[in-house]
């Protein structure tokens, strides 16, 4: 069981992302916002034509979705194949590189799967903090950028004993 539950992490975000975007796209017309914390946090349903936090969201190029399917594509294949390493019996991975490794494969897939389906990725979750606006996300959003936060602690984690040893 220890070597398939980031599998089964990767499953959980991706049936969450897909649940909440779901709920979105069926309960909130698009543009309309629902206040939650006013001032801090509403929802909004908006679509996402670009990558991450709406980077790249205004490019009129008619390759852009085909072009990030394929990028998407290849970066799920090459995080996948990290992750079965990760995973592998005789592997000495710390756990934090297999949650980082599901975490960004999961969010990979459910934005994946709108871009497919959608032409673009639904974004609702909005946020307000001392006059700034973050830009719009989503579940799998989260997701990735959780996901590469490990990775660097992971990095350091495994730096920092090896360094230790040098000195």
């Amino acid at each position: 069981m220890q070597r398939w539950w980031p599998f089964g992490l990767t499953l959980l975000i991706l049936a969450l992302d897909r649940a909440t975007k779901h709920l979105i796209e069926t309960k909130v017309q698009t543009w309309d916002t629902v206040a939650v914390i006013p001032g801090l946090f509403q929802i909004i349903h908006t679509r996402n034509t670009g990558i991450a936090f709406s980077m790249f969201a205004d490019s009129t190029s008619s390759r852009g979705n085909p072009l990030l399917v394929l990028f998407s594509v290849a970066v799920m294949i090459l995080v996948t194949s990290l992750l079965w390493t990760a995973c592998k019996p005789a592997s000495k991975e710390h756990w934090t590189l297999r949650a980082a490794l599901a975490l960004v494969l999961g969010g990979a897939v459910g934005n994946l799967f709108d871009r497919i389906i959608f032409g673009s990725v639904t974004d609702f979750l909005d946020f307000f903090w001392s006059g700034h606006h973050f830009p719009i996300f989503n579940l799998a959003d989260s997701a990735i950028t959780v996901g590469a936060a490990l990775l660097l602690l992971n990095l350091w984690m495994v730096r920092r004993p090896a360094e230790s040893r040098e000195n």
